[in-house]
């Protein structure tokens, strides 16, 4: 039996996930995907659009045999800690072969010279970061030029295009956590990560949709589509039939859920915080938390305060991921106390395919670390460290209820009592 896992946040699953899905397994000849997706916030520092119970039984429904749940603090984390907290999770399930990830440039073999490089650290890579970080580069720009000086032959589109950014980081983390999982790569097909419109080209040789007018477009042009309330039946030809019809059932009923519907929680939580208890929340500097107190946050919704926070050198990205560690309560201290005791304390499972209950037997079996089924019984299992990182996730999805309860007036079980997705 051959596992391939995957890495994703299907916010929300389309034609591109699906490809994804079906290339990793004929390419690696995997008998079972086991995924492991983002919850209810993903690592752009926003709210998913759709519940992590839906976008599981997406996920189920277009050939995942497990999905678990990466916990909340890697799932909002920058790349390093994304990819560390997933990798991390996979490996220590005892059956995964492969992890197989989408790439701009599709080239693991240059991706890992890349990923050698910045998990060795070596000393002229370390000078030659340490000088760009003084001239006012962000980090992702001084590492690209560090690396582009190291490795004048690699083009600079794949240390700048962020799949690739990403896969450098798997890469990395199976390195520093010296696991035997190969990593596999496909070329991320036709819609660029970042591209805003519904791409109305048919992609051709793709399975998904089992129609030739299947196109793939970006969950960042899906997202806006919806947002600006385009009707979802526009969305047929980008997303496979059955997350179609999820979509719809739970449209105006649970999602769609944005950045703004947080706004007051957010302008509250900061009116608790000080200059000094702002820096302690992860990804959050002095500078972040000097801006924040210098400006009338009672005048700006969330993505305004974000946009006006923001800076040439700090993304929208990084602003707001320490939005949301401030929301969710999610510190430096406790990234630094995950990271000394193992990274992911456990594997909690959101869904599972009926006919592949064996699988999880056996990862039960061989797994290094312990297998969530029921919240109720997991202090049982845990660890004192992995109890903290429960309580983080069950708080955001707690939370991210209420702001659907708030919106929609739908009420969804809490953690204790919400089961497991079985399709």
């Amino acid at each position: 039996m051959k596992v391939v896992g995957l890495i994703t946040e299907y916010n929300p699953f389309h034609n591109g996930h699906k490809y994804h899905m079906e290339e990793a397994k004929r390419i690696t000849g995997a008998d079972h995907v086991v995924v492991v997706m983002s919850g209810n916030f993903v690592q752009r520092g926003t709210p998913a659009i759709m519940n992590k119970y839906s976008r599981a039984k997406m996920a189920l429904s277009c050939g995942a045999d497990v999905v678990f749940e990466l916990p909340v603090c890697y799932s909002t984390g920058s790349a390093e800690y994304f990819s560390l907290g997933a990798v991390s999770l996979l490996n220590q399930l005892g059956i995964i072969d492969e992890i197989c990830f989408g790439s701009e440039c599709g080239n693991v073999h240059e991706l890992t010279s890349i990923a050698r490089i910045v998990a060795e650290e070596p000393l002229e890579y370390k000078t030659l970061l340490g000088t760009f970080l003084k001239k006012g580069y962000t980090f992702p720009l001084a590492r690209t030029y560090a690396l582009k000086a190291l490795l004048p032959d690699i083009d600079e589109a794949i240390l700048s295009s962020p799949n690739n950014i990403l896969g450098i980081e798997y890469i990395k983390a199976l390195m520093q956590l010296k696991s035997s999982i190969k990593p596999v790569t496909i070329v991320r097909k036709l819609a660029g990560y970042h591209e805003e419109e519904l791409n109305i080209s048919p992609q051709k040789g793709t399975s998904t949709a089992a129609s030739k007018t299947a196109s793939i477009s970006s969950a960042t042009a899906i997202r806006k589509s919806i947002l600006e309330t385009t009707p979802l039946t526009a969305l047929e030809p980008h997303v496979p039939g059955e997350v179609l019809n999820i979509l719809k059932e739970e449209y105006s009923k649970t999602f769609p859920i944005y950045d703004d519907d947080y706004t007051l929680l957010l302008q509250y939580k900061l009116m608790l915080e000080t200059k000094e208890s702002l820096s302690g929340y992860l990804d959050l500097s002095n500078d972040i938390a000097n801006r924040i107190k210098n400006t009338n946050i009672s005048l700006l919704t969330y993505s305004q305060l974000a946009q006006e926070i923001k800076t040439k050198q700090l993304t929208l990205t990084r602003v707001n991921r320490a939005f949301t560690h401030i929301l969710l309560n999610i510190t430096t201290a406790s990234m630094e106390e995950y990271k000394r005791k193992g990274y992911t304390q456990y594997a909690r499972i959101l869904g599972l395919k009926k006919a592949s209950s064996y699988l999880l037997r056996q990862i039960q079996d061989k797994a290094q670390i312990p297998i969530i089924t029921k919240v109720g019984n997991a202090s049982k299992t845990l660890n004192q460290t992995g109890r903290k990182m429960l309580h983080e996730d069950i708080f955001a999805a707690n939370l991210y209820n209420q702001v659907i309860y708030h919106k929609y007036n739908t009420l969804i079980k809490d953690e204790y009592t919400h089961g497991i997705i079985l399709i």
